[in-house]
């Protein structure tokens, strides 16, 4: 069983940077390729990026491309986005979400979600 939790999201200003947080709970944590989707009311699951099981080979969508970085933390069973030059345009439900997939930029190849964290960008 797997079971993911974000954190870190929060109120930002235009321009500023959040880190966003995934624990995750399970014995295969390596076994999985980990992304970010993000969420806007109305609108469908938007794929951020996602990163392999080593962290090696990361893939960004080209709206956070060169903004947002993935990186995860095998030994502490956690995945990391970091945002940099938030635009309002990224305010959202960032969802993290893991995928026994080699490239996975589909939701439905995603096998576990997490609950979600609220980003909001101001300005």
């Amino acid at each position: 069983q797997v079971q993911l939790v974000e954190s870190g999201g929060g109120l930002v200003q235009a321009g500023g940077s959040l880190r966003l947080s995934c624990a995750v709970s399970g014995r295969t944590f390596s076994d999985y390729t980990m992304g970010w989707f993000r969420q806007v009311p109305g609108k469908v699951r938007e794929f951020v990026g996602y990163c392999n099981w080593s962290g090696g080979d990361t893939y960004y969508a080209d709206s956070v491309k060169g903004r947002f970085t993935i990186s995860r933390d095998n030994a502490k069973n956690t995945v990391y986005l970091q945002m940099n030059s938030l635009k309002p345009e990224d305010t959202a439900v960032y969802y993290c979400a893991a995928s026994l997939a080699r490239t996975p930029t589909w939701r439905s190849s995603y096998a576990y979600w997490g609950q979600g964290t609220q980003v909001t960008v101001s300005s």
